[in-house]
C-alpha cells in the first residue's frame, strides 16, 4: 500500500469539495452556513475503517477496491449512492 500516494490523493480530494468551505443550508425561516461532516478514514498497518464501519484488513475484495480508487484519483465508488455530490 502507498500510503504517501493515498494521503496525497485524499488531500486533493478534499480540496475538489472544498474542505473547510461553508455550505448554504436551507432552514425553514431562510438559510444558514454549515461545514460538511468529514468522514474520517483510519489507515492501519494491517487494514482500513472509512467513517464508523468495521475494520477491513488490506486482504478484503471491498478494502482493496477502496484504496484502488483513492491510488487512481477517484472517491471511493462505495460511496457514491451516501454521498453523490462528494465527502
Amino acid at each position: 500500500v502507498d500510503f504517501d500516494l493515498i494521503l496525497e490523493n485524499i488531500k486533493d480530494l478534499n480540496s475538489l469539495v472544498g474542505e473547510g468551505i461553508s455550505q448554504i443550508e436551507h432552514t425553514p425561516r431562510g438559510a444558514r452556513l454549515r461545514r460538511p461532516e468529514p468522514l474520517p478514514l483510519t489507515l492501519y498497518r494491517d487494514g482500513i475503517v472509512v467513517g464508523n464501519g468495521a475494520f477491513r484488513p488490506y486482504q478484503h475484495p471491498a478494502a482493496q477496491q477502496c484504496l484502488q480508487d483513492i491510488m487512481d484519483g477517484y472517491f471511493p465508488s462505495e460511496l457514491q449512492q451516501r454521498y453523490p455530490d462528494g465527502v
